[in-house]
């Protein structure tokens, strides 16, 4: 069994300045034990036995998953010190802790840490800024694991979301190109037309006063069907060419049989035909510009709520921006979902706030755990309805996020902030959204709550304006 001198503990980094004496009296108060490789220093939900110095071997940290695997946290190896540390809350341990190679430690016992932090203050700060030190490391560890976690959430949506718009620009294109070569048959039709300018004018006024109409119905599709198929009567009774295409297109820009009525009088009967066409060609190339820049446009706005969400383009430091981009962008990344979920948004939205000090991109994980486990709670409605309300409260800026779904229970509510605690089925959840949640929301000085009944759940956000 390996002798532990005071020398060898001011070896440790840590403890290299700390007088021999206390050092001497932490060893004399302390046991050195051995782990066989394989078995376990603690265990989760355990007792907290103690401070614990590894003297040699390897510790490995482990928390167990739902889905009866196990997820390495750490490794510890010689001169490191885990267990519990001075001021800290855990008496129980949240972690296992199980030999990768045979251990050697000096334990010392949990029941004599008044003793230790009330007669030796060296040892003891020396100890607490070893705590501090990791929860830091790890915190930074898991927001960073979490804010991943949450991309990877929503890259398999925005591949979808972004390839809808850039598959329908690539289709539009190749029809329009295919739509335009018949352009110089229709094109000569339209030139061998001997009209004055004045009939041309009447023609044109009527084409764009029906273009103007803002009253056009919106039709289901047999009402569709049944306007088209009236329509393209109407015109083979005319002896207009191409009937059932016009037809189909002119239903859609809200032409009627009375307009077709109209267009025949002021247009000479040999001459019908051609003009409709014409009319009719220009109409499909302008639909399929629109929706080409419709398109274009979708694009755009899903690249500028990437761009927005990861806030790659800006510093670390704390910024005053509008709280509502953020929300607004997150609800942009997560429109798939609330699609797919048939999920109604409501959003009111106090727009006289003004701009709030914080670190947006972690502001941007706050909204995206919590409205992504809202539309995740809100799946067994089939449908549901999203609410995200924003107000002043003196010198603060609430946000509350509210969905119908089933709620949470009262015997786990008090529970959904810590680490690694889930509800979700295997390999939907990590337990770690909350924690993270609450984590950010305190280092911007806030407060966040949990209420909570059946049908009604609110994430309440109340976080500073200047910080």
């Amino acid at each position: 069994m390996q002798t532990v001198t005071t020398e060898w503990l001011q070896s440790i980094e840590e403890l290299k300045d700390l007088p021999a004496g206390q050092l001497q009296w932490w060893i004399d108060n302390s046991k050195v034990h051995e782990v066989e490789e394989g078995e376990f220093l603690f265990r989760k939900g355990d007792p907290n036995p103690g401070t614990h110095v590894i003297l040699s071997g390897r510790l490995h940290i482990f928390i167990n998953q739902s889905n009866g695997s196990n997820r390495t946290l750490t490794f510890f190896n010689a001169k490191d010190i885990t267990g519990y540390m001075p001021f800290s809350r855990a008496v129980k341990t949240n972690v296992n802790g199980q030999a990768a190679e045979r251990l050697t430690v000096l334990t010392y016992p949990f029941e004599r840490i008044k003793e230790l932090i009330q007669g030796h203050y060296e040892l003891t700060e020396a100890l607490v800024h070893i705590m501090t030190s990791r929860i830091r490391n790890f915190t930074e560890l898991q927001q960073q694991n979490e804010k991943m976690m949450a991309l990877g959430k929503l890259s398999a949506g925005l591949a979808h979301e972004l390839n809808n718009p850039a598959s329908a620009i690539v289709r539009g294109s190749i029809s329009l190109r295919n739509h335009l070569k018949l352009s110089p048959e229709t094109f000569k039709k339209i030139m061998e037309i001997k009209v004055t300018p004045v009939e041309v004018d009447k023609v044109n006024n009527k084409m764009f006063e029906v273009l103007a109409r803002k009253d056009v119905p919106v039709l289901t599709l047999m009402q569709k069907t049944a306007k088209e198929d009236e329509l393209a009567h109407c015109l083979e009774s005319f002896s207009v060419g191409n009937s059932e295409e016009i037809s189909e297109n002119f239903t859609e820009f809200g032409f009627t049989c009375d307009d077709m009525e109209e267009f025949k009088s002021l247009i000479p009967r040999d001459y019908l035909s051609p003009v409709l066409n014409w009319i009719n060609n220009n109409l499909v190339t302008e639909k399929m510009v629109s929706d080409i820049q419709e398109s274009s446009q979708r694009i755009e706005k899903l690249v500028n709520s990437i761009k927005n969400f990861t806030h790659m383009d800006r510093g670390s430091d704390k910024e005053f921006a509008d709280i509502h981009l953020g929300i607004k962008n997150t609800l942009t990344m997560l429109e798939y979902k609330l699609r797919k979920g048939n999920i109604k948004l409501q959003e009111n939205y106090d727009t006289s706030l003004p701009p709030v000090k914080a670190f947006v991109g972690e502001l941007n994980q706050v909204w995206t755990n919590l409205i992504d486990n809202a539309i995740d709670a809100m799946e067994v409605n089939a449908n549901g309805l999203l609410e995200i309300k924003t107000s002043r409260e003196k010198n603060d800026v609430i946000v509350s996020i509210t969905d119908n779904g089933p709620g949470i229970p009262q015997d786990i509510k008090d529970k959904i902030f810590d680490p690694f605690f889930t509800t979700k089925e295997i390999g939907k959840g990590t337990g770690l959204g909350l924690d993270v949640v609450s984590r950010i929301v305190r280092q911007h000085q806030g407060i966040i709550k949990a209420d909570s009944v059946p049908g009604k759940t609110t994430f309440t956000i109340c976080l500073p304006i200047n910080g």
